[in-house]
């Protein structure tokens, strides 16, 4: 009866000994409490009351949500993934050309990008977009919408994964699952030229896998406040075996995917070709995600399958080295993500995470009645909790952990431990 009437079911997952918070009221309570007292309850569209519905609506759903964009080119600095990579700006609304073929988006004049360093401290998110989208995404600008008006008081801006969002690809580099080094350099700039503005992320379905992977792997030295991650699909092995293993995932979502990736490569093949380890024959029979994993994303970092690459990939592990507040929203009815992928037992392992799974929902949706999103509503009540009422000046990144659970980083002679962040694919060092 309450999926009929768009009621969706909630269930939190988290550590017993989760963080603890200060408010600027001088009261102590967990980021766990904080989740739950401050996320609305799930309502969502009767008429779309299963994950399909949901996730198909987003395909029809058109609606106008003015965001306006500046962008700048950045070059990346590691010599390890050589390439530019287009940072994406909300500015106020303006009048003008179109210049890079995308709406309410054009460049940075050199003028203007000379002016844009702030000592001001409004709260700034760095937006992660999913699979071969980018800052122009209804289902991003619904998250960023009410955070940038006037009333929010946020700034904003988006990674653009390379080629994305009409950027230009200059290496053979492409983006994949784990590339953090692009989001890396742009958080680092951020913090250079804006350094009183707490930065918080945000990643949306495959951008959530990059942001937690970046999370894990800055630890403590994380440069953000906090972060959500939305539709993260976590082991990606996993919901890629569960997207096969129907008619609806592979001929409907895998296919989309495939052919979303496949036009992606078409349009930046000159320089994707340069990589004499891709087959150019293969790519172009590729028809489903896996297979443009198999023919691009394996020969391009040498992984031997792409089971192998979605493994050493996938967030899962990442989440047990986040060492800041981190709440992640996936719903039970995800038809990309399966429901299994979902990590729960990882999330009650840790004190600086929080999991948020919703029984409706689909991929990137969770649509009210009237066009609105749940998703949209929680991560603005969420950030705008953490951002005007929390006392950071009382938070410790060094929280210990339950003597016994995990251990981390330190090894005990003749005892065994968990790195959870080691990887298998090794970068040799380009100097």
């Amino acid at each position: 009866m309450s999926r009929l009437l768009g009621k969706a079911r909630m269930t939190f997952y988290h550590g017993k000994n989760s963080i603890s918070i200060r408010t600027n009221d001088g009261k102590d309570t967990t980021l766990a409490a904080l989740c739950k007292d401050v996320l609305p309850p799930c309502r969502l569209n009767p008429f779309l009351f299963n994950g399909d519905l949901q996730t198909m609506w987003t395909v029809l759903k058109s609606q106008a949500v003015p965001i306006y964009y500046k962008r700048r080119l950045f070059e990346q600095q590691d010599p390890c993934y050589p390439g530019t990579f287009a940072l994406d700006f909300v500015v106020k609304p303006y009048e003008g050309s179109d210049e890079i073929g995308l709406p309410r988006t054009t460049y940075f004049s050199e003028e203007e990008f000379k002016g844009i360093a702030s000592t001001d401290s409004r709260p700034m998110l760095v937006a992660l977009h999913g699979l071969s989208g980018g800052s122009y995404e209804l289902y991003l600008r619904h998250v960023l919408a009410p955070l940038v008006t006037e009333k929010g008081g946020w700034e904003a801006c988006v990674v653009n994964a390379r080629g994305c969002a009409n950027s230009k690809i200059t290496t053979p580099v492409l983006f994949n699952a784990r590339a953090t080094w692009d989001v890396r350099q742009a958080v680092k700039w951020l913090r250079e030229t804006f350094p009183n503005r707490p930065l918080y992320g945000v990643g949306f379905s495959l951008g959530a896998n990059i942001l937690t992977n970046y999370l894990g792997e800055e630890g403590a030295d994380c440069q953000l406040t906090a972060a959500v991650a939305l539709s993260c699909p976590w082991s990606l092995d996993v919901s890629n075996l569960a997207l096969q293993s129907t008619w609806l995932g592979r001929e409907v979502y895998s296919r989309a995917m495939g052919t979303n990736l496949k036009r992606l490569y078409r349009i930046h093949k000159d320089s994707i070709l340069k990589n004499s380890a891709i087959d150019p024959a293969e790519v172009e029979r590729v028809r489903y995600l896996f297979e443009f994993d198999r023919a691009i994303q394996c020969p391009s970092w040498g992984y031997p399958t792409e089971q192998a690459y979605y493994r050493d990939a996938s967030s899962t592990d990442s989440i047990l080295a986040i060492r800041i507040p981190f709440l992640a929203i996936s719903a039970e009815d995800d038809p990309i993500v399966a429901n299994g992928a979902i990590p729960r037992g990882e999330f009650m392992q840790t004190p600086y995470g929080v999991l948020c799974t919703t029984s409706l929902g689909g991929h990137l949706s969770w649509f009210e009645l009237g066009g609105g999103r749940w998703m949209a509503r929680a991560t603005e009540a969420f950030f705008q909790k953490i951002a005007r009422e929390v006392d950071f000046d009382h938070y410790s990144r060094s929280h210990p952990l339950p003597e016994g659970e995990i251990r981390r980083f330190k090894r005990e002679p003749l005892r065994p431990w968990f790195d959870p962040m080691r990887r298998k694919m090794h970068i040799e060092d380009a100097s």
